[in-house]
This record gives structure tokens, C-alpha cells and sequence, in this order.
């Protein structure tokens, strides 16, 4: 997939496959732990764990695009910052938002269901907030600058442009790419799962939320260490 860079051959096609490749691949490997844990700690309905991935990879598109359009204007040097520690900080940053935010008080709950509904009736203990979507929105924006070799590939195609807006096509066509990924189907997956856990099992809810927070702080404190 690298050869056409390399030989000057390149079109938005080819920049959009390069994204597919990595959305396959690696994409998969480094947001699944964070995206899958955030959904299950939520017990996410499809509806909500759908729309939280779809906010995931709207921060992901959006990153890109910046990205590449930054690196347009300035040339290599974006490229090689990201190679540096700040990427992997906002990363562990990212992740530990999401933990401390499953670990808010949720107000009021669901704990009462009436006897005669069905267990697949049964609701998410936690009431939704619009804002519950930007945990998984800073997840998106900041596992963009995970250190990749089709990243560096990107961003140093937008910087040989010297065109920002030249760059942001790159990086749009990239980015919605990477977002043809396993994740829109294993995503939601988690959240049925954790809905499924906690239907019935009052009791499993508090340690399912803890446990879904501590993974993710875990993970989180894990990337920043990276840094030291």
C-alpha cells in the first residue's frame, strides 16, 4: 500500500485505502480495549453504543483532517512531533476522562422494573446525558495521534503538498477510511453484553461500572507512563 506514496502515484483513492487498511488492522487493536470497555461499563443499548461510535470515529475523521491540513501548512515537523511522548499523554488523558466519567453519580436509576416486564425490556441502569458522547469523542480525537507508520505516511503526503486544503482532503479521505472498521460491530457488541450482565443482577451493576472504570484508568495511567 506504501509503494504508490512512494513513487508519486498518489490520489484520494489511494489515501482513502490506505485509512481501509489501517481501519482493518491496527485501528482495531489499539481503540477496541478502550471503545469496548467504555460500552460495556455503560451496558449501551445498540442504540447508544452505535451512536457513541459514531462519535468515536467523528473524532477520529475530524483529527485526520486537522492533522493533514496542519501538516500541509507546516511541513514535516508535525509529523515528527508526533513521534515524541504528547500523543501517547492525551491518550492516557483521554482514557483516564472516561474512567473517572463511568464512576460519576448517575442521579437517578432504573433499578425498578416492574415484575412483569420482560429481562430483554430491561433498561440501562444509568439515564443518558448528551453529554456521556464526549468521553468517547476525546477517545476518538486522541487515539488519532497513536504513532503509526500509515499516520506518518499521511502526514507526510500533506506536508510534500505544501496545500492545507490539499492536506485536509488527505486527511478526510484517510479518516473515513480508518473508519471502516471491526469496531462498528464489536462496539455495540460490548454494550449488549454488559446490558445482558446487569439485566436481573442488580447486584452486578455497581462492579461492572467499577470494574469497566478501573480498566480504563488503568489503561490510561499505562500510556502516560509510556511517556516518562
Amino acid at each position: 500500500m506504501l509503494e504508490p506514496l512512494a513513487a508519486g502515484e498518489v490520489t484520494l483513492a489511494t489515501v482513502w485505502l490506505l485509512g481501509v487498511s489501517m481501519g482493518l488492522t491496527a485501528c482495531t487493536v489499539t481503540c477496541l480495549p478502550f471503545m469496548g470497555t467504555w460500552a460495556l461499563g455503560r451496558a449501551s443499548g445498540q442504540r447508544e453504543a452505535f451512536v457513541h461510535t459514531g462519535v468515536f470515529l467523528a473524532g477520529r475523521v475530524t483529527t485526520y483532517t486537522v492533522l493533514a491540513a496542519l501538516a500541509g501548512a507546516l511541513g514535516l515537523g508535525l509529523a515528527q512531533a508526533l513521534g515524541g511522548g504528547w500523543g501517547n499523554a492525551l491518550i492516557g488523558g483521554a482514557s483516564i476522562v472516561a474512567g473517572a466519567w463511568l464512576l460519576r453519580p448517575a442521579g437517578r436509576r432504573c433499578d425498578a422494573v416492574p415484575s412483569a416486564l420482560p429481562a430483554q425490556s430491561v433498561m440501562p441502569l444509568r439515564f443518558r446525558r448528551r453529554a456521556d458522547g464526549l468521553p468517547p469523542l476525546f477517545l476518538g480525537a486522541a487515539l488519532s495521534l497513536t504513532p503509526c507508520t500509515p499516520l506518518a505516511s499521511l502526514l507526510a503526503l500533506a506536508a510534500q503538498s505544501g496545500s492545507p486544503a490539499q492536506g485536509s482532503a488527505y486527511g478526510l479521505a484517510f479518516g473515513l477510511g480508518a473508519a471502516m472498521t471491526p469496531i462498528l460491530v464489536l462496539v455495540p457488541l460490548a454494550g449488549r453484553l454488559g446490558r445482558e450482565l446487569r439485566a436481573g443482577r442488580a447486584w452486578l451493576s455497581r462492579w461492572l461500572v467499577w470494574g469497566a472504570a478501573a480498566v480504563l484508568i488503568v489503561l490510561g495511567l499505562r500510556r502516560i507512563l509510556l511517556v516518562a
